[in-house]
């Protein structure tokens, strides 16, 4: 299972290294429920608790993929693929997607429809497995994001610390001493 993650992620990366406009799918799973869930009533976050889990209000596939340096949560029908929602996720941990404090397999999403009109959803998988990975591809994801940014900083620094002359000035010499020494005998 790790060595599938590790493979989505290097096949994702260098997708996205090639083409930032390139929309590449990260993970897929294929069971996921969806929930209404109450206003959050403090601080003290989301609790899975307080969703009435028994009775999902939809059922279908979650789809993780990135376009640059954005990753889209995308329900869908298991059948169709019809699309149900869609959360742009443009920072993690952030706003848009939680983690709830009282299980490791339910979430909070900021779904977004075309007008820009948004609503927080509660999602939850059955398998312990399905949402650790679903927590790992956009934690590498965001990973990767980061390491982009550094990367063309770095390079933007560069570009501006003036560079260093190691050539030879007009008329300047070198003298290299080897060490080779040549000893001729002859032997009859």
């Amino acid at each position: 299972r790790e060595r599938e993650r590790e493979a989505q992620a290097a096949v994702a990366e260098a997708t996205m290294t090639a083409e930032p406009d390139y929309e590449s799918i990260l993970i897929v799973k294929p069971d996921v429920n969806v929930y209404r869930i109450p206003p959050r009533a403090s601080n003290r976050g989301y609790r899975a608790a307080d969703w009435k889990l028994e009775q999902p209000d939809w059922s279908g596939r979650l789809r993780i993929t990135a376009k640059g340096k954005v990753a889209y949560i995308k329900l869908e029908d298991k059948v169709s693929g019809e699309l149900f929602a869609q959360a742009p996720i443009d920072q993690y941990p952030g706003i848009a997607m939680e983690t709830v404090s009282d299980s490791s397999r339910y979430f909070v999403i900021r779904i977004q429809d075309d007008n820009g009109r948004s609503a927080f959803i509660g999602i939850g998988f059955s398998d312990r497995g399905d949402a650790f990975d679903f927590n790992v591809s956009l934690q590498d994801h965001f990973k990767w994001v980061k390491q982009e940014s550094e990367i063309n900083k770095q390079s933007q620094s560069q570009d501006s610390v003036p560079k260093l002359d190691l050539g030879f000035k007009e008329g300047q010499t070198i003298t290299l001493n080897i060490g080779v020494t040549v000893c001729l005998t002859v032997c009859l």
